[in-house]
């Protein structure tokens, strides 16, 4: 597996013939280094499996350790937050002195999280691979590929579209922690030199292997999109996974059916072992929306149906060739956004490439009008179990596929 794995991360090059890879002369300095971290990642999970560790906690054991790993998190973000308002503060005596301080509590911090984090992830793997077998995803009692991932700094993503239409032409990762100048550099130059609509955003987890997750202080999160990445890895080499990147219906059927699935098994395993942590699912909410930025929405504001009939514009625009228009509308539409407190740094073709790939919860949102996620989720009612629905739609090769499915059951 690990020479696969290192074989399919090491096989890409640089195409200068093609204009689509041609683009990539304003990432390719940042973009992220897969096979080093892979690499390494694949040695701490050999040695997590060696030991077992997590084999030896009681439930209750789980349940504090899960607790001090979260509590953790939050000291290693208030410490990075201290060193952030020390650097800045104006007038502060002592500059120098605080931030040597704040860095060596910052230091503590995170060798107390890294020690952590090696068991809690073992924990949240072992009972996800559970769950998964109880679901009927185990061959000879072994859920393959295993679960595996890893909290770690994200690479960001770079999604570029067509001006004149929304649809994904180039993604690729960029190295985690560019600032918003450097990220305007990338997306200006592409816009600029090859008239393509670019956007630069973070990620909450990806697919790799082990996959990589977010570090955050909401366990239930975690739980899905551990649970949701492991959904990519067990469809790589089925006709749905491999054809990920064939086209936009394809990639929001591979998405939705994730997120579908990822919520299903996360509930379960919450329910059964950390009860404490479950939630009812959360209401529409945007990624690009940044907590403590001009307090709370409107209650009666509904960001979901905005976004929705945004997208349904900037398609009727586009197909009118008025690509201009759109893009004035789009950016007017991203004021309005950010009065109502969403933070939307650039809204064009490209954030929409990007959200309206994620279609599983009614109303389209960033999806507009797009028919793929709800056929997707009418295939998901219709399945008597997590299991059925998966193995009807590993199989789809096109969204015909889907719709020919979806007629053939009742």
């Amino acid at each position: 597996m690990l020479g696969l794995v290192v074989l399919l991360l090491s096989a890409s090059s640089a195409a200068l013939w093609d204009p689509i890879q041609a683009m990539r002369e304003f990432s390719r300095p940042v973009e992220f280094d897969f096979t080093e971290w892979t690499a390494q990642a694949l040695l701490q999970k050999a040695l997590s499996a060696a030991l077992r560790a997590e084999k030896f906690l009681s439930p209750v054991q789980q349940k504090a350790l899960i607790k001090n790993y979260l509590a953790q998190v939050n000291t290693t973000i208030e410490w990075n937050a201290r060193l952030d308002q020390v650097v800045a503060q104006p007038g502060l005596t002592d500059r120098l002195k605080e931030i040597s301080k704040t860095r060596r509590q910052l230091t503590i911090a995170k060798e107390r999280l890294a020690a952590l984090s090696f068991l809690t992830e073992a924990v949240v793997q072992s009972q996800t691979e559970s769950i998964l077998a109880d679901l009927g995803f185990s061959v000879g009692g072994q859920v393959l590929p295993p679960v595996l991932y890893r909290v770690t700094d994200l690479p960001l993503n770079l999604i570029v579209s067509p001006r004149n239409e929304i649809r994904t032409v180039l993604s690729t990762n960029l190295t985690a922690g560019l600032d918003t100048l450097q990220k305007e550099t990338i997306e200006n130059g592409i816009y600029s030199k090859y008239a393509h609509s670019a956007l630069v955003e973070p990620i909450g987890g990806l697919g790799a292997y082990p996959t990589m997750v977010m570090r955050t202080t909401d366990f239930n999160w975690l739980a899905e999109t551990v649970a949701h990445e492991w959904i990519h890895n067990y469809l790589t080499f089925t006709p749905l996974g491999i054809r990920y990147d064939q086209n936009p219906q394809m990639r929001t059927i591979n998405e939705t059916a994730a997120s579908l699935a990822g919520a299903e098994i996360s509930r379960e395993m919450l329910t059964r072992s950390f009860s404490d942590y479950l939630v009812p699912p959360p209401g529409p909410r945007s990624r690009s929306r940044l907590p403590g930025q001009s307090g709370q929405p409107p209650a009666e504001f509904n960001f979901r149906a905005e976004m929705r009939k945004t997208r349904v514009q900037v398609d009727k625009l586009l197909e009118e060739g008025k690509v201009d228009e759109a893009e004035a509308y789009m950016e007017s539409r991203r004021q309005f956004f950010w009065e109502q407190g969403y933070r939307i740094r650039k809204l064009n073709q490209a954030y929409f490439a990007f959200y309206g790939s994620y279609n599983d919860q009614p109303g389209g949102g960033a999806s507009g009008s797009d028919p793929v996620g709800p056929a997707v989720r009418r295939l998901w009612a219709r399945s008597a179990d997590l299991k059925s629905f998966i193995a009807s739609i590993r199989s789809v090769r096109s969204f015909e596929d889907l719709q020919n499915i979806l007629k053939t059951q009742p």
